[in-house]
């Protein structure tokens, strides 16, 4: 499979098929209530990910068995209106065979032999309210992994966010002290601990003690 570039991203090539390029949702007012209505970004990848279904000419069902998501979660990414986790663009990106940073960017990685990306200048990723992400791979052509420094903000009063997600996890911990629930495993982790784990397993994130928790995240 390869692929040509669109406004919108990369989508796979299919020489029976010229696909519909995808516009984003026009942008809404402000709603009542405060509430704060996805911005730019979530609606370039919403975009993004619609192209990719459409240039594959799949159904929704389809894409869905095809990424192991659910019909429900490709729907609601489309359609712009709900923030896309890193975990899903991953599974998509190994599913149908694309560059993770294409979809967050909509740009193709190009290199082959090695990536070098200097300290603190990975590509920042913030697809979660909860967490901020850096890729550290984003230049590199189909990496078999995903490195990202993650850090979880301390917030009083957190409330705890699952995520489960195909594949496995590897945690190295950097700064802070961080408190990750493995279902009903509750694991408290200090700098230079790590952690590898199955992202089958419900897992969320707490920084503790008044401070950010800084780690190193590989998804594989």
């Amino acid at each position: 499979m390869f692929f040509r570039q669109h406004e919108s991203g990369l989508h796979p090539h299919n020489p029976r098929r010229d696909p519909v390029h995808p516009t984003a949702p026009p942008r809404r007012e402000q709603p009542k209530g405060g509430t704060v209505p996805p911005d730019n970004h979530t609606r370039e990848i919403a975009a993004r990910l619609k192209g990719l279904r459409d240039a594959l000419d799949f159904t929704i069902e389809d894409f869905a068995a095809r990424a192991h998501v659910s019909v429900d979660e490709v729907r609601s990414y489309e359609e712009g209106d709900t923030e896309v986790p890193v975990s899903y663009l991953f599974e998509v990106a190994k599913a149908f065979d694309v560059d993770l940073t294409a979809l967050l960017t909509g740009d193709n990685a190009h290199l082959r032999g090695y990536s070098l990306v200097r300290a603190g200048k990975g590509l920042s990723v913030d697809r979660r309210k909860a967490y901020k992400y850096k890729s550290l791979a984003y230049r590199f052509f189909r990496p078999s992994m995903e490195p990202f420094i993650v850090t979880v903000p301390f917030a009083e009063d957190a409330e705890l966010s699952f995520n489960s997600h195909p594949g496995e996890e590897f945690i190295y911990m950097l700064e802070g002290r961080l408190e990750i629930t493995l279902e009903n495993d509750v694991l408290v982790m200090e700098p230079h601990d790590s952690l590898y784990f199955s992202s089958k397993t419900a897992h969320a994130l707490r920084a503790l003690d008044g401070q950010d928790a800084t780690f190193l995240d590989v998804i594989i």
